[in-house]
């Protein structure tokens, strides 16, 4: 990422909760054949300590492409993320810009067995069909679900570096970024609840000031 010292995110807790609100993540590797690059989800492992884990799956033989455990690769996190109107600045400011939340992670992965990567199966289902009314499971035939399961390949990655971002108007006096709030929360053409919701977040983190 372009080097922005005062946008770093460096709170490992941060950076966790990024990954839990974004679990659609890119995945990019570095092949002897060059660049390779998937999307899928990502769930992350839940530890007490500031060592972040991550667990996912490769549809096959995408793993093959990915030369997947023989090296290190990067796993891009998106979080909210919008245009910025200078429409929204005091008069006389005219350069618009992108605000953003994002992280890299760098970690080699480590290829899960089919037991381990089945379970990982059942966790992602169970994540993200929790919010369903009528939530559905591997467990309706498990049978049929490790059947398909066999064409996908698991994968943990214990992250060794990260480089987060949040560009959220920072550099912007307190009057301007209320405005910019205000407009990304309301119904005009580059509205964006969830951006609005990361920038108020900001706001209140630096209203309380440091822990």
């Amino acid at each position: 990422m372009r080097h922005t010292p005062h946008y770093l995110m460096t709170e490992v807790d941060e950076v966790k909760r990024l990954i839990r609100r974004n679990p659609w993540t890119t995945y990019v590797s570095h092949t002897s054949a060059g660049l390779v690059a998937s999307h899928y989800a990502t769930l992350l492992e839940e530890t007490d300590d500031d060592t972040i884990s991550i667990v996912s799956h490769f549809g096959r033989p995408d793993e093959l492409a990915h030369e997947l455990g023989q090296h290190e690769v990067l796993v891009i996190v998106q979080g909210p993320h919008g245009y910025i109107s200078p429409g929204w600045y005091a008069e006389g400011d005219f350069i618009p810009t992108w605000n953003h939340v994002t992280a890299h992670l760098w970690g080699t992965p480590e290829i899960l067995s089919a037991q381990e990567n089945f379970q990982v199966l059942h966790r992602l289902t169970d994540h993200f069909e929790k919010r369903m009314p009528e939530p559905r499971s591997l467990h309706i035939d498990e049978a049929y679900a490790e059947r398909v399961a066999k064409g996908t390949v698991g994968l943990r990655i214990r992250v060794t570096r990260f480089d987060a971002r949040a560009k959220l108007s920072q550099n912007k006096p307190d009057e301007v970024r209320a405005t910019i709030i205000e407009a990304l929360a309301g119904d005009g053409p580059y509205a964006d609840a969830a951006l609005a919701a990361e920038m108020r977040r900001s706001e209140d983190r630096r209203a309380s000031g440091p822990a």
